[in-house]
C-alpha cells in the first residue's frame, strides 16, 4: 500500500468552459498569498535588521526561487499507452525513486548544507565589501572627473580633429568618379 505521501491530488475537469467562474473561485482557494516583499525591499524598516524567525518553517522557498526543481516520478519515468508494466513495478518504482530521491538529498544536504552555507555567506560578504568599498568609489570618481575630462576630449576634437577632418573632406571634393560598362567585343 501506497503511504499518503506520495500521493498527489488532481482535479481532472474535461467539460468545456462552463465553470469557469467555479474554476477560478477553486483556483482562489489553492494559490497561496503573495510573501512579502524581502526586508532589504520593504520602506518600513530601514534601520533595524530583521532576526531569522521559525515562524515560517514549513515555507523554505517563499519567493520562488527553486520552483524548476519541483521533480516527480511522472516527469522522470513515463509508459506511453501502447506499452504497460505490471500495476505493482510501477507502484514500487514509484515508491523507489521518490524515496531514493528524498533520502539522497537528505544525506547529501547533511553533509554539504552547512560548509556550502558558509562558503556562501563569504563569498557574499566579499562581494559586498568590494562593492562597497572598490566599486562605489570608483563609479563616483568617474562621475566626478567625467565632465572635466568631456570638456578636454570637446576640446581636443574642436581644435585638432574637427580641422583635419573638414580639409580633408575639401580636398576630395573637387575628385569626380565616372563609371563605365565597358564592353569588350
Amino acid at each position: 500500500m501506497m503511504s499518503d505521501e506520495y500521493l498527489v491530488e488532481c482535479n481532472i475537469d474535461d467539460d468545456d468552459d462552463d465553470d469557469d467562474a467555479e474554476n477560478e473561485e477553486g483556483m482562489r482557494l489553492y494559490l497561496a498569498p503573495h510573501p512579502p516583499p524581502p526586508p532589504q525591499f520593504s520602506s518600513s524598516s530601514l534601520s533595524v535588521t530583521p532576526e531569522p524567525s521559525l515562524q515560517h518553517f514549513d515555507t523554505r522557498d517563499p519567493y520562488g526561487v527553486n520552483k524548476h526543481l519541483k521533480v516527480e516520478f511522472s516527469d522522470v519515468l513515463a509508459e506511453p499507452v501502447s506499452t504497460h508494466t505490471y500495476d505493482r513495478v510501477w507502484v514500487y518504482s514509484s515508491i523507489g525513486f521518490e524515496s531514493a530521491r528524498i533520502w539522497s538529498y537528505r544525506c547529501l544536504t547533511v553533509l554539504c548544507a552547512v560548509p556550502v552555507s558558509l562558503l556562501s555567506g563569504c563569498l557574499f560578504a566579499l562581494l559586498a565589501c568590494l562593492h562597497i568599498w572598490c566599486v562605489m568609489p570608483c563609479i563616483q570618481v568617474c562621475h566626478t572627473c567625467l565632465p572635466c575630462l568631456r570638456s578636454l576630449w570637446m576640446s581636443v576634437v574642436n581644435i585638432f580633429i574637427t580641422p583635419f577632418c573638414e580639409s580633408i573632406s575639401r580636398c576630395y571634393t573637387g575628385i569626380f568618379l565616372a563609371l563605365s560598362k565597358d564592353i569588350k567585343t
